[in-house]
């Protein structure tokens, strides 16, 4: 799922790129603490996350998209079973769900999560 930002001087939506809910760990965070804050956000669901479920799925290093060269980004990604159905929030205009064919319209970083996820035949 990635969604395409309410800000039209934001630089993904400038480009048209798509991107993940999520965000940078605020102090003291755990990394679920930080996926559960980041999805209440950003989406406008309670989502509330099965702890014993949650799969550390990779973490990602990337150029980062837009910045200048040398400048990188790091995402660590899980996955969990949810109670929750996600719909837009006030940073999200839209929701939309992604294939592998559409790799091309998210960041470096994401284009990484996408190749590992096809390739273990999570993302067709």
């Amino acid at each position: 799922m990635a969604g395409q930002r309410q800000d039209p001087q934001h630089p993904f939506t400038r480009q048209g790129r798509l991107l993940h809910p999520g965000g940078k760990r605020e102090v003291g965070e755990t990394d679920l603490d930080t996926l559960i804050r980041e999805i209440d956000e950003e989406l406008a669901i309670a989502i509330a996350i099965v702890p014993a479920t949650a799969t550390h799925v990779g973490t990602y290093r990337a150029q980062a998209h837009g910045h200048t060269a040398g400048v990188t980004v790091q995402m660590t990604r899980y996955t969990a079973d949810h109670h929750g159905q996600p719909t837009p929030n006030s940073e999200i205009a839209e929701l939309v769900w992604l294939t592998y064919a559409d790799r091309d319209q998210v960041s470096p970083v994401d284009q990484s999560i996408f190749d590992h996820l096809h390739q273990a035949g999570q993302l067709h």
